[in-house]
């Protein structure tokens, strides 16, 4: 056994607790001490013969959401943990933030069906602990998703406010554009050839009109007012309070409405899913049933990335250019 320990244990010299040689007693509060003497940034490597997740919920209680837990072996005879202290602008950081910093993590959120974009100002332990996650599988795939070096996502948190308002339109607001009506035409038909035998697809063909007429003006709002504003501010920077600037006023409030608008639509989007089981298929769905439900997830998945973009990444930066220029 000490010879198995040895093998596993660290080589270099680090701030490691081999817990197995304490007493039971012990064992918390001393690694409770041994974590509060850190400072942020600095990690303690805990080494145990069995898996220390009770430890992770009694250290989150005890406190708070101030440290990074990560798993560098998990079993089947030993664990190793890498408990590490946040620094003091690190504490806490949300689904949004999180995914506007690397959206590579967006893809553990939408496994986990974690919502980054509408329900994005939650952390990651409140997310998880609303639907019932274990927090520190999620937290350990996110770490995973971080090392990914084959994928290479848009840079999009490095954007120009005005230059990422472009983008969202001629990409996202595009894609809406060609693809909605052709879903709405679709969630017609089918409602009509299949929905005396699948009660749920008139409700369906209904949610989308909804999503049509909400995101119809929603779309104009963006491209006729708000991201032209965005843009001139970007563009001036915190040079002055032009005039053009004070006619439209603080963005404040046509972002909340854009926010919430957001969230309807996304809760729309989640009652399709719902009345079609996550679209399923029956066993008598034709082609074009089959493509409407192809058709709602893809734009389903498009609105995800559009709606991130815009509340976690372009509205807030815009509301901070405001805040320089003292509005």
């Amino acid at each position: 056994m000490e010879t198995l320990k040895k093998m596993v244990m660290p080589t270099i010299q680090e701030n490691t607790l081999d817990v197995t040689l304490l007493e039971p007693r012990q064992k918390h509060p001393t690694i409770f001490a041994r974590f509060d003497q850190l400072s942020g940034g600095e990690c303690l490597t805990i080494f145990n013969d069995h898996d220390p997740k009770p430890l992770y919920y009694q250290l989150l209680g005890e406190r708070g959401d101030v440290f990074n837990w990560e798993y560098l072996e998990q079993g089947p005879e030993w664990w190793k943990v890498r408990i590490t202290r946040r620094g003091s602008g690190e504490a806490g950081h949300t689904l949004g933030q999180i995914a506007a910093k690397d959206i590579r993590k967006a893809q553990v959120f939408k496994k986990y069906g974690l919502d980054f974009c509408c329900g994005g100002k939650k952390t990651v332990v409140e997310a998880c602990a609303e639907k019932g996650i274990d927090v520190t599988r999620v937290e350990q795939e996110l770490q995973q998703a971080g090392k990914d070096r084959d994928v290479h996502p848009l840079p999009y948190n490095e954007w120009d406010p005005g230059f990422l308002a472009d983008y969202i339109a001629n990409t996202h607001h595009r894609y809406i554009k060609k693809n909605l009506p052709d879903i709405l035409t679709y969630a017609c038909k089918v409602a009509q050839v299949h929905g005396a035998h699948h009660p749920e697809l008139p409700a369906v063909y209904e949610l989308v009109e909804h999503i049509s007429t909400e995101l119809s003006a929603h779309l104009e709002t963006e491209e006729q007012i708000l991201f032209p504003y965005i843009k001139v501010l970007a563009t001036r920077g915190a040079a002055s309070k032009t005039e053009e600037l004070l006619s439209f006023g603080p963005a404040g409030n046509p972002i909340r409405r854009m926010e919430i608008e957001h969230e309807t639509v996304g809760q729309t989007l989640e009652a399709i899913r719902e009345l079609t089981a996550d679209y399923f298929l029956p066993e008598d769905a034709c082609a074009s049933y089959s493509l409407l439900f192809r058709m709602l997830s893809e734009f389903e998945e498009d609105l995800h990335l559009h709606v991130h973009l815009e509340n976690n990444i372009l509205f807030p930066k815009t509301l901070e250019l405001e805040e320089q220029l003292g509005f």
